[in-house]
């Protein structure tokens, strides 16, 4: 018997598809969308000469955080329309792109773009704040999968081949579109909440669409899987007024929770069967207990507070839950009760609209236009340097990839690697 299920198993294993390795980086977040690295010796302090392995000037801008797999990294960009405020341009001239380089020189591998949908949104001062390429991508290893909004959900191959495309609806917000693609097992998923008020899990060989969800309501948030200590896994997508799990294969909605009266952005972390769930305009964070059946608000909801980020994600470390809220604040949290234990306005007095990332016991919060903060992972609030790099005037909108000891940081115009 225990031979069988050895054997279902390794056969569960090989019909995923490749594995990431420890040193990739292959999603938003990174694993579990976690803002996590075990990753040592990263670099504290960086300047425009010092610490910087290499930099690479983008055929673009965009929001999207740059993933590391393998030896490659992809990010997106976009072209020709909305690059300056002042004087957009032609909406018809938008291009969007997928972008491979490689990972130990920087150097451009390959560059597809396509044209825009007409039902992109027109340029304005809301989407400005972070534009027409803010989804980060992900990738298998052999594909990586891109979101684009109302442009759709593309693949491509290692060599920049397209191999599929799919709809995720024609609906836009003023603020655009910002939640990634994820991989689990044979599916890519997709929140298409702003889109079509649906998450789509689609064959991540064929495009073909496996199920859907209609039920997404003002989510921006890119889903999360939960892999539980009982073998089982979870889908938890966090929406305005209900924190959702779905079995992440077939689409079935296990429980639902109440959640956070107001859109969300965050993504969800999960530690030890516990999901932590933040957003909303006013701030809020909330804990639930995963594994429920049902309306589990009575029985599997933790804790809820008034604290907490609109659009950055938290990450946990140690019991605790760092945050760093577009507010300019810096946020400790115990992750057991949600009590605040620090609340410290950072150095940098700028906004913030990257998510915060831990690595080799240090916290790098990334502000748009006032450098990098890194912060000591621990609940005394401690300083241990803050970055800029003087030479590029560009926003920071998105968060880093870690990988092997270096940080990867993109702006609206170049691509870092910053390592000891």
């Amino acid at each position: 018997m225990q031979t069988r299920r050895f054997a279902l198993r390794l056969l569960l294993l090989l019909a995923s598809g490749p594995i990431a390795s420890g040193a990739d980086w292959s999603q938003f977040r990174g694993d579990g969308t976690a803002g996590y690295s075990s990753d040592a010796g990263l670099p504290t302090t960086w300047s425009a000469g010092d610490n910087i392995r290499w930099r690479t000037e983008l055929p673009g801008y965009g929001a999207s955080c740059p993933i590391v797999v393998g030896d490659r990294i992809y990010l997106t960009c976009w072209t020709g329309y909305g690059l300056d405020e002042a004087n957009p341009g032609e909406k018809g001239d938008l291009k969007l792109h997928v972008v491979a380089l490689d990972k130990s020189s920087g150097e451009l591998i390959w560059n597809q773009s396509r044209p825009a949908s007409p039902n992109e949104q027109d340029f304005g001062r809301r989407l400005g704040e972070h534009g027409y390429a803010s989804p980060t991508p992900c990738s298998d290893g052999e594909r990586v999968y891109a979101y684009f909004g109302v442009n759709g959900l593309v693949a491509y191959d290692q060599d920049g081949n397209l191999l599929w495309e799919a709809d995720c609806g024609s609906k836009t917000a003023g603020f655009g579109c910002a939640a990634s693609p994820i991989l689990y097992k044979n599916l890519v998923i997709q929140n298409g909440s702003i889109e079509s008020g649906t998450v789509y899990a689609f064959d991540k060989l064929t495009g073909e669409l496996v199920w859907k969800d209609e039920t997404i309501t003002k989510a921006w948030t890119t889903p999360t899987i939960a892999e539980l200590s009982d073998g089982t896994a979870e889908l938890i997508v966090n929406q305005q007024d209900f924190i959702y799990g779905f079995n992440p294969l077939t689409g079935e909605k296990l429980w639902t929770c109440a959640g956070i009266d107001d859109y969300v952005v965050p993504s969800v972390v999960v530690h030890d069967d516990i999901a932590y769930c933040f957003g909303g305009r006013q701030n809020r964070a909330i804990a639930v207990r995963l594994g429920g059946r049902g309306d589990v608000t009575e029985s599997h909801k933790l804790w809820e507070q008034k604290i907490g980020a609109n659009v950055t994600s938290p990450v946990y470390h140690d019991g605790k839950l760092y945050c760093a809220n577009d507010k300019g604040a810096a946020l400790c949290l115990d992750a057991a009760t949600g009590e605040t234990l620090t609340q410290e306005r950072l150095p940098a007095r700028g906004r913030i609209y990257a998510s915060i990332v831990y690595g080799d016991g240090k916290l790098y919060v990334t502000t748009r236009d006032t450098g990098v903060v890194v912060l000591a992972a621990t609940p005394e609030y401690q300083e241990l340097a803050t970055n800029v790099i003087a030479d590029d005037p560009h926003l920071f909108n998105s968060s880093p990839a870690i990988s092997d000891g270096k940080l990867y940081y993109r702006t609206n115009g170049w691509l870092y690697c910053i390592g000891k």
